[in-house]
């Protein structure tokens, strides 16, 4: 049987060939949101470990990454000159729920694999209008659902006051929340406030929700507006239960520089394991990740969560590579993205596994909820499976 295989030609698109497979990615390495930028530099990091040690099946990964200063326009303009004059075999991870949804129908019309994009939109996860684009975290919808059980469980007379991101990233947050409360949302809900991503700070947003009584506070931000809420809320001397969004629960580029006296108490999610977090220190997971810093990446800021991202999304792509084989084509590279099954990363908790299949393009399915303890956070209670409508 074994000889089929062995005859079987070499497939190539464009962007692959005997020696290389081109990869193209678009980061805010600027603007708003370039806390993020560092996932593209771990990324490439990566990338260039796996070429030292031979490539994937004797092939080096290109991998041409560019700055979109997380503006949407600018994604279409990269994304337009990755797939037309760079000619890479597909886009991934590109980050940003307002950057992949302005690109998405343009890769799915191209039939370009938008694949594992660095975004919890619920919306990648519908193979069957848009079977080019994939998504990789938790989705939001199913994050803001868990934080809903925990306040169900824990304070059901909440007067919860939320704070989000006006775009396809804090609305999805939001509707999980709201979802998940069901009809006791409009009870326990006193007050929203968005903003806009441009704007250079929300500390009035934050005044408002503490003024109209709120006494659990929800912070559904990018980092940047993610430390701003927690020094806010210190400064105020309010003492809500506090929530906040796994994107903006990086110890090393939120909790740090918000400072740790003020995130006391904080509640979270999280899928990766966290390398400030002593529980790790002899797993075998995270001795590969500290590995792949010292030679590889020994700039990175190891407590910066977006380096662990960077590092489970590479590993990721790299298993999906390895499965393609010879067969290189955009299709078949979809097609061994759909087929990935119970892949433990070694950045990502224990018992959380990565699962698709060509009708579920949601890879990364379940949270454990978290504390902010002294120095870093503490996981508790069960691994939650969250698929939405589940």
């Amino acid at each position: 049987m074994a000889s089929g295989t062995a005859m079987a030609q070499k497939k190539y698109d464009t962007g692959a060939t005997d020696k290389e497979i081109k990869i193209g990615n678009i980061m805010p390495y600027s603007g708003p949101a370039s806390a993020y930028g560092v996932i593209g530099k771990t990324e490439a990091a990566y990338f260039k470990m796996i070429n030292e040690q031979g490539g994937i099946n004797g092939r080096k990964i290109n991998f041409v990454s560019y700055d979109d200063g997380y503006s949407p326009p600018k994604a279409v303009e990269q994304a337009r000159k990755l797939v037309e004059s760079d000619e890479v075999l597909f886009i991934f991870n590109s980050l940003g729920t307002p950057s992949n949804s302005a690109i998405q129908k343009y890769m799915n019309s191209k039939k370009v694999p938008q694949l594992f994009v660095a975004t919890g939109a619920t919306k990648w996860n519908d193979p069957k209008h848009f079977p080019w684009t994939m998504g990789w975290q938790p989705n939001y919808q199913s994050e803001g659902r868990i934080y809903a059980k925990y306040l169900m469980k824990e304070k059901p007379n909440a007067k919860i006051g939320i704070l989000y991101q006006n775009d396809d990233f804090g609305k999805d947050m939001l509707k999980g929340l709201t979802d998940g409360l069901g009809a006791k949302a409009k009870t326990m809900i006193i007050a929203e406030e968005p903003y806009e991503v441009t704007v250079p700070t929300i500390d009035a947003q934050v005044v408002a929700l503490k003024s109209k009584g709120a006494d659990v506070f929800v912070s559904f931000t990018t980092p940047k507006f993610g430390a701003q809420s927690i020094k806010k809320v210190a400064e105020l001397g309010w003492k809500p239960v506090f929530i906040l969004n796994n994107v903006a629960a990086s110890v090393g580029s939120v909790i740090k520089p918000a400072g740790f006296e003020n995130a006391q108490g904080i509640i979270s999610a999280a899928y990766a394991k966290d390398a400030s977090d002593p529980q790790w220190k002899d797993d075998a997971g995270m001795k590969k990740f500290d590995d792949f810093l010292a030679k590889h990446f020994p700039e990175a800021n190891r407590l910066d969560g977006s380096v662990m991202y960077g590092f489970n999304a590479a590993q990721t792509m790299v298993h999906v590579l390895k499965a393609c084989g010879d067969n290189l084509t955009r299709a078949n590279v979809m097609k061994q993205a759909a087929s990935i099954k119970g892949l433990q990363l070694d950045g990502v908790l224990p018992g959380i596994k990565i699962s698709t299949s060509a009708t579920d393009f949601a890879p990364l399915e379940q949270l454990q909820l978290m504390k902010f303890t002294q120095e870093r956070w503490q996981l508790f209670g069960d691994i939650i499976s969250a698929e939405v409508g589940g």
